[in-house]
């Protein structure tokens, strides 16, 4: 846990007692700070119990307060507390600008912060892996892992300094105000959670924030390959790597079983410029390439069954980034291979971007509420199976397919018709695979 005299004396409001709101209590209340804390579900209110004081920001007199810590699932364009902490005149942040206030307190290190629509995790994971891989002392937080707050501070090693390797969505950047990464990292921009913006321009705002927060000279790897990441790049006070898909050679991918398809050449292409950046050797750089192992439910081999490989890739929750995964395995011989199931709560009424990779799909199977709505999209192009149900479409997709052929999950939805999230919606997906005969 971090703890951190930067806020002793100090008083915060902490709003949303999931896993990140409890590590927030927990560092603040250890360092010496008045914590006031609320959720409206009382057993997670009993958690904080003896660790702060229980009082609802949207009632109790904010007058004096540092600051309100607030989920980044609380949308601040519709949720009250918003207003009612301008009033106040008391910030709204986030666990994110709480370790940015904590750094100068910690032992001499560097972070890498990393945002995009597509591929953040992904990206994340890899470079932590290189990182992990050339000595250096480095844990990962932010939107994958472990809340940030929760984890020891990294001691300096022989090898040098430590590193936090933090993925960043769009709405933890909203809550952050000063978190100066030594290399900042964006990956790719496609219209996304727009319901929380004023349009597709406040969306790309939000990205390009995380770059406004770094000094001049610190790095910034950008992966210009869509207009609104090139025109971030320019005028950057920062020093600017641009990279793309197309710098990876497809021999060298080739011996990265877990970097398949060209949206992992492009995570590849970003990851190596950090670590070069870093200053990590070109040999550990191609070592750590060859040993990542993919994360659960991105592009994740589940198995293979009478020589059908499986693939979980369900945190592909819009089309831009379910066409990485259809361009991964392309027609061989004049043959598609490819047994999608897609569907589940749609954020777009079509799949414009996957359609350049129709070709190689040999068989869709569609599920969840959007799955009549892309089964009527997706006739006229292949076969169609409008499954409705996850393991009903594991168990058609393995009657039909043929060895070399790939059955695919790779939704181009949100899960929450149907499950809880898209690690439930992963796991039920592997669960149907290891039940087959």
């Amino acid at each position: 846990m971090i703890v951190s005299d930067a806020f002793r004396g100090k008083t915060y409001a902490v709003l949303g007692l999931a896993r990140s709101g409890l590590a927030t209590v927990e560092t603040l209340a250890a360092s010496g700070a008045r914590v006031v804390a609320w959720d409206s579900r009382e057993e997670a209110r009993a958690l904080v119990e003896g660790k702060a004081e229980l009082g609802d920001p949207m009632e109790i007199d904010l007058a004096g307060f540092d600051g309100i810590v607030v989920s980044p699932g609380v949308p601040l364009n519709r949720h009250p507390i918003a207003m009612r902490a301008k009033l106040a005149g008391v910030p709204i942040i986030g666990d994110i600008e709480l370790f940015a206030l904590a750094r100068p307190t910690l032992p001499p290190h560097k972070v890498v912060g990393i945002t995009g629509t597509n591929g953040k995790s992904t990206t994340t994971a890899l470079i932590h892996h290189i990182v992990q891989q050339a000595g250096y002392p480095t844990v990962m937080g932010g939107n994958i892992g472990l809340p940030i707050l929760s984890q020891p501070p990294l001691e300096p090693n022989l090898k040098g300094a430590g590193v936090y390797v933090l993925e960043l969505s769009s709405y933890q950047i909203d809550l952050t105000q000063s978190l100066d990464c030594d290399v900042a990292v964006l990956l790719n921009i496609t219209p996304d959670h727009l319901d929380r913006y004023n349009g597709f321009e406040g969306y790309v705002a939000s990205k390009a924030r995380l770059f406004e927060m770094q000094s001049a000279g610190h790095a910034a790897v950008i992966a210009t390959q869509d207009d609104p990441s090139r025109s971030i790049a320019q005028g950057l006070n920062a020093s600017v790597v641009e990279v793309a898909s197309t710098d990876i050679d497809p021999v060298d991918q080739l011996g990265w079983p877990s970097l398949q398809g060209p949206h992992n050449a492009q995570n590849a292409a970003v990851a190596i410029a950090v670590a070069q950046a870093l200053g990590i050797d070109e040999a550990t750089i191609a070592n750590a390439l060859a040993s990542y192992a993919s994360l659960p439910h991105r592009m994740q081999a589940v198995g293979t069954r009478n020589g059908v490989l499986y693939v979980n890739d369900s945190k592909a929750t819009n089309p831009a980034s379910t066409a990485p995964a259809l361009a991964a395995w392309p027609a061989k011989d004049g043959k598609a291979r490819i047994h999608w199931i897609v569907g589940g709560l749609a954020k777009t009424d079509n799949l414009d971007e996957c359609a350049p990779h129709f070709a190689n799909v040999a068989h869709a199977y569609t599920i969840g509420e959007a799955g009549h709505m892309f089964a009527d999209l997706l006739r006229p192009h292949m076969a169609v199976d409008d499954s409705e149900m996850l393991s009903a479409a594991v168990r058609r997709a393995a009657r039909i397919a043929q060895p070399g052929d790939v059955v695919l999950l790779s939704p181009a939805c949100a899960s929450f018709d149907q499950f809880r999230d898209f690690e439930a919606r992963g796991d039920a997906f592997v669960a149907a695979v290891e039940a087959l005969e």
